[in-house]
């Protein structure tokens, strides 16, 4: 496995996590958003991973080897949470409305476990670019 490859596999990480801290601060921004353009209140987002092979054709090791790119956002089927507030603008005849079915405590994990993750990501960035340098010297 080269440099290169290495740093593709590293990169494709750092960005579906960057996607994936985006689509969290969304949520988290819209979890009392009761009217959308589509109707009804927010769904929550989340972004579905895929693998991608780096090289389906080159040695096992090449084969075994993966990046991830994101294959879709999934948007929650979830109705919301309908809770009583009669003075909200958004309230039906009976004074119920419906709130986005979203936890923010949930969003914070994530958002926790995602901020690793991409931090493992640049710790392989960072890891890489001093082995090829110290190669280079090794090489002068």
């Amino acid at each position: 496995m080269d440099v290169l490859k290495t740093l593709d596999i590293a990169g494709s990480g750092l960005s579906a996590q960057r996607l994936r801290m985006q689509t969290i601060s969304t949520n988290m921004a819209n979890a009392r958003t009761t009217r959308t353009a589509e109707g009804g209140p927010y769904r929550r987002r989340a972004p579905v991973f895929e693998s991608q092979a780096v090289d389906p054709f080159g040695s096992a090791l090449d084969q075994a080897m993966s990046s991830v790119e994101v294959a879709e956002v999934w948007q929650s089927d979830s109705n919301g949470i309908l809770r009583h507030e009669e003075d909200h603008p958004d309230a039906d005849a009976e004074g119920n409305v419906l709130y986005p079915d979203i936890n923010i405590m949930h969003e914070m994990v994530d958002l926790m476990t995602t901020g690793r993750s991409y931090e493992a990501n640049a710790t392989v960035v960072e890891a890489t670019r001093d082995m090829a340098m110290r190669a280079l010297e090794i090489g002068r």
